[in-house]
Parts: C-alpha cells; structure tokens; sequence
C-alpha cells in the first residue's frame, strides 16, 4: 500500500511562523508535523510515500530528501498553486497507482495512530460488503474523532461502519482516509477540487466505511495550539 501525505496547504491562521516556513515542516516536541506522520506509517511498512507541496515546496523536499532517513522512499507532487485535497489526488494519480491508498493531512498530530489497520478495509473480499450488491462497495473507508472544540458540529455520522452525511450523533473526519483511486477520474490533473463534496456524493450512495479513532489527535491550526502541544509534559499554561 502507497501514502499520500497532503502539505500543499498555506497555513495562514498560523501566520508569521508559516511566512517563513511551510506548515508542515513546523515542530512539535522537537519533530516536524509531517515527520511524525512519515514515520508512524514506515512502522506500519507503508514506506512509499506521496507528498504534495506549493508553499515553501521546495523546503519541504530539502528537509526530507528521499525519505531513506526514515526508512522511506518519498516522492514530490508540486502544484503552482495548491489545489485542493481532491485536486492533489488527482494530480498525483500517476504516482499512487491503482490500489487503495492511505492519505493523511501533513498538519495533524496523532502519534499513536496505529496505520497497519488501514491496509485491509478496501480489500474486495471486505466481510462488510455486500456480495449481492458488489457496486455498492465502500470507495472510501474515513477515521473520525470526537468533535473538537473548533469543530463542534462535527462531518459525519456513523452507522455500523457506514459513514452517513446525516445522523447523531455527529462526528468529525481526522483527515485520515484510505481510497479507491478511481474515485477521483472524473477530476483531471491540475484541476482545483475539494475532497468533503466527493466524500458526500459517495456516502449519500453507502459507499463510504468508517470508524473511530479514540486516541490523542490534534488538528494543528493555531500558534496557540502549537505553543500548548510543546508545552512540557505537566506544564501548566500562563
């Protein structure tokens, strides 16, 4: 199984640091953002990885070079201008093949997400499919979380391993997901596309699986969330 790691975004809530340096790249406990994510999946034997970047690219490439540091093998999908999570996928197609991938925000911190999970749950003999219905298997399997307090209302509902656009109770995607690359045809390379659209298309079908993800995540958007995550362990905050 391939990786896409998403770092194409700006990060301008988290202006100056991103000014100078691309969002990912910032550090928690010592450890860039997507250094965490890059090694949580080489433990997992998920070694070849997809990144795409646009600002401050080419920083992010001269950081991680070609992966062999951490056991990787990295390779770049640069984009002029970010184009979306859908839009990434699809730029990138040429390099992820044609079986299910894993893909992941570069900005999240979740470091005890255990990624051996996600390489059976698009298998075509998933026991959750249907055999009578084989066009109604899932494209799209998500990991969702406990609303955050920035994200109340939460993405999703959850059913039996069946995401659902409505429902209670709500929870919120951890922007980690595992796909079917041919959900992504109908978008050509170099097109803007937003990922949450799509998912809803498919899950308004019952095509999109999922489950609960109850370790620590933290979606990074803010210098206060930065500063509070590298605070020592028991600090309390002024």
């Amino acid at each position: 199984m391939k990786a896409m790691i998403f770092a194409a975004g700006r990060g301008t809530r988290m202006r100056p640091l991103t000014d100078t340096c691309p969002k990912p790249l910032l550090k928690v406990r010592g450890r860039p953002l997507i250094v965490w994510q890059i090694l949580s999946l080489v433990r997992a034997g998920i070694t070849e990885i997809v990144i795409n970047h646009a600002h401050l690219g080419q920083m992010i490439e001269d950081t991680l070079g070609d992966g062999s540091q951490f056991g990787a093998q990295l390779h770049y999908s640069p984009e002029a201008s970010a184009l979306e999570t859908a839009g990434g996928i699809a730029q990138a197609r040429h390099l992820l093949g044609e079986q299910p991938f894993v893909a992941v925000s570069g900005d999240i911190w979740c470091p005890h997400f255990d990624y051996e999970q996600v390489k059976t749950v698009l298998e075509d003999n998933d026991p959750w499919g249907n055999p009578l219905a084989p066009e109604r298997r899932d494209v799209a399997w998500l990991y969702l979380v406990k609303n955050p307090p920035f994200h109340p209302g939460g993405d999703f509902a959850l059913n039996n391993f069946s995401i659902a656009n409505e429902g209670q109770p709500r929870l919120t995607f951890a922007n980690i997901g595992v796909y079917r690359p041919q959900m992504f045809d109908a978008i050509s390379a170099g097109e803007h596309a937003k990922l949450g659209p799509l998912l809803r298309e498919y899950a308004a079908r019952g095509q999109v699986g999922g489950d609960v993800y109850r370790g620590p995540w933290h979606n990074v958007g803010t210098v206060e969330q930065l500063e509070e995550l590298n605070q020592p362990p028991g600090a309390q905050r002024p």
